[in-house]
């Protein structure tokens, strides 16, 4: 039975009343009656409202209610990051990119004239990206939109496509604008707004990851956009975040069962909210085309543009072919043999890159081939999601930087030396890299084309005499990885599906060169498509059957707004058999009576002293050092990470960094290095049990049994 509104759960009769003066104080201010809520959505929209306008109400703007507030609500505003941008108009896509678009970019920008659903399916390198920003920039010029939300599957891929986004911003905005830098967790400007208690140093919005969805340009994770429709803690506050803008899904290919099924869920209600939502993908199948489209399409033309406005049916377009280039395929079975394959190709000058499933065999490589590295010619480096932040930033710049875009770095400084950068999954999406050379450890199609469009990225980039578009891939014998692909394929195994590594391998395992992008939707096709099997193939696809519907009752169960409303360590949006925590690692901290606080010393050998309940520091400062803190983390499985603290021991940090109050929440994990490289427990103990944990700046966190 239905609880009433003077029920005394609510407060009983007298609070009900109070709550009916409180509404006719409103429209009575606001000279507007109060919303009629028609759906479900329109209520998480108007909750998330309600909510953001408590959390700016709750800053130190208004903590004298005996004073007059009402001048300070403009204020509170501004600091909460709520400005109208102010943009510059009838600003070409030349003006904006410095180049003319391509006939792709120039079609798919005709197509979105209002709000809508776009799919653009278009190869690695194309300017898929730029195609969607002028897209999205002609709607806020038009009125048709409120702001911008890009998406994307990674941390890493998020910061490198932040740069992008922040030129576009300089181009588009006038130069007193307060937004040309879109919120980021790398970026300043985040720390520069106030949000309240939930957004204040300790409070569970205080991260850029969250509160950016909020702002009128971020970029971010495509995370923090899903929880927008899912029964989680502040999840309407997402849905309000969203509603309006263009949102540009990037790299929408990689998603299982789990995500995709949240994933469909997003797109039909940012479709209601009136949002502009752009799907970009260079391997979509035409199953997944047709469920984001909500409707059937069975074009195999490509390049693509499919475009389902808000008024009218689907419209799809094929672009004019493309000219292909070759690209050779070698099947290794040998570790050695790739990488004396390797240091050959960077001692002749060549930028070669080696993708890695895990972060466990990304390390080991790398370890074999700096051991290896004898040449003052060669330099080696890793990339994966397992460095502190304020490691991972620093390398991702460096290496990126190497291997990015002709113009970011000038061909004098590139061909200095030859260069091995070893890498995980964070290198093959949205990454605009520039490698001579491929090696990869076997997977999907789809990912093995992305990491292909690493190879050659740009036609004006020097490379060294001898070199050839060349991918090598650790392919194991067909027959041997279906009789047995947990051994044939190995960690690989526990990463992707062993049914999709099979029909993968059958597609590729006599492929001697391709041809990019005239085969990339036969190749996908050729692996994804419906068919009978037969065997130990069945059994695999009744093993991978059975985990999709169980992924999607769970996605369904995230999505349910009838059950009890989950934290967001219970209510991921990617399916994962190990939950993560964040580990801050430290060198040593005490406790200064003098000062009143904890100092802190960190691998650098940097000190902050944190003053108890941040007494006697401006906001500014208190968020300066939150945002230290954090940049001193790291996410890890949570069965690698440091035994959780029990008690009040981190009651010293409870002021700068959330720990977690809900239940179900993991809480933050604390741990020292020692100068070995060594992490034990604060007290100098064993850190975890079965596993000895290390941490180097270079190699990162590391868990061995």
């Amino acid at each position: 039975m239905a609880n009433l509104a003077t029920d005394e759960v609510f407060g009983g009769p007298a609070w009900q009343q109070r709550r009916e003066q409180l509404v006719a104080g409103l429209k009575a201010a606001l000279q507007a009656e109060f919303p009629v809520v028609t759906n479900e959505l329109q209520a998480r929209v108007l909750a998330g409202f309600t909510t953001v306008s408590d959390w700016i109400g709750s800053g130190s703007l208004f903590d004298v209610p005996a004073e007059d507030w009402q001048p300070n609500i403009k204020q509170a505003l501004d600091a909460a990051g709520f400005i109208q941008p102010t943009l510059k108009h009838d600003l070409s896509f030349a003006e904006i990119f410095g180049f003319q678009p391509r006939d792709v970019q120039q079609c798919f920008i005709e197509q979105v004239t209002q709000p809508g659903v776009y799919v653009l399916e278009a190869p690695m390198g194309l300017g898929k990206t730029e195609a969607a920003l002028y897209a999205a920039y002609l709607l806020l010029a038009n009125h048709q939109a409120s702001g911008i939300y890009f998406a994307l599957p990674t941390q890493l891929t998020s910061d490198k496509i932040h740069d992008r986004v922040s030129e576009f911003l300089k181009q588009i905005l006038d130069s007193d604008s307060s937004h040309q830098q879109p919120l980021l967790l790398h970026s300043n400007a985040w720390l520069k707004t106030e949000l309240g208690k939930e957004g204040n140093p300790g409070g569970s919005w205080f991260q850029a990851s969250k509160r950016g969805i909020l702002a009128p340009f971020a970029v971010g994770t495509i995370d923090q956009a899903l929880m927008a429709v899912m029964n989680v803690k502040h999840g309407f506050v997402r849905t309000f975040g969203l509603a309006g803008k263009v949102v540009i899904l990037d790299e929408v290919h990689s998603y299982d069962s789990y995500t995709g099924t949240i994933l469909d869920e997003l797109v039909q209600a940012l479709r209601q909210l009136h949002c502009t939502v752009i799907i970009l993908s260079a391997t979509l199948t035409e199953q997944r085309r047709s469920i984001l489209l909500d409707t059937v399409s069975t074009n195999k033309s490509y390049p693509l543009i499919s475009a389902m406005p808000k008024t009218g049916g689907l419209i799809e377009q094929a672009v004019q072919n493309i000219d292909d280039v070759s690209v050779a395929v070698r099947q290794c079975q040998d570790d050695n043999e790739a990488i004396e394959e390797a240091l050959m190709r960077a001692e002749q000058g060549q930028q070669v890159l080696w993708v890695e499933n895990t972060v466990a065999e990304a390390q080991q490589i790398y370890l074999l081939l700096a051991a290896r590295d004898c040449s003052p010619k060669i330099e080696c480096g890793l990339l994966h999601s397992r460095f502190l932040k304020t490691d991972r930033e620093r390398n991702e710049n460096y290496w990126t930087g190497l291997y990015g875009k002709d113009g970011k770095v000038d061909d004098i400084e590139r061909a200095q030396c030859g260069r091995i950068l070893v890498g995980t999954q964070v290198l093959e999406q949205s990454l605009d890299i520039d490698a001579d050379f491929l090696v990869s450890r076997f997977a999907p199609s789809d990912m093995l084309l992305q990491r292909i469009g690493r190879l050659w990225r740009h036609d004006n980039t020097l490379r060294p005499a001898g070199a050839k578009r060349e991918v090598w891939l650790f392919a194991p014998e067909l027959v041997n990885a279906i009789e047995n692909p947990e051994k044939s394929f190995g960690k690989t195994a526990k990463v992707y599906s062993p049914y999709v590594l099979c029909r993968s391998l059958q597609v590729w395992q006599d492929q001697q060169q391709i041809a990019i992008p005239g085969q990339i939707r036969e190749i996908i096709e050729a692996t994804y498509a419906d068919r009978e099997e037969t065997g130990a193939m069945l059994n695999y696809f009744n093993v991978l059957e059975k985990k999709r519907q169980e992924l999607q009752r769970l996605a369904l169960f995230g999505l349910s707004k009838a059950g009890k409303t989950l934290s967001e360590e219970k209510a991921g949006t990617r399916y994962s058999e190990q939950d993560s925590v964040d580990v801050l690692l430290i060198k040593n901290y005490q406790t200064d009576k003098q000062q009143g606080g904890v100092l802190v010393r960190f691998l650098d050998d940097e000190s902050v002293l944190l003053p108890d309940k941040g007494k006697g520091l401006f906001p500014e400062q208190r968020r300066q050092l939150a945002a230290i803190l954090l940049q001193n983390t790291v996410r890890v499985a949570e069965y690698l990470a440091p035994n959780p603290i029990v008690g009040n021991s981190l009651d010293w940090l409870q002021d700068y960094i959330y720990l977690g109050k809900a239940e179900g929440e993991n809480r933050l994990r604390v741990a020292k290095v020692l100068d070995s490289g060594a992490v034990v427990s604060l007290d100098g103990g064993e850190a975890l049990e079965k596993y000895a944990i290390q941490y180097d700046q270079y190699l990162g966190y590391q868990a061995d049994k």
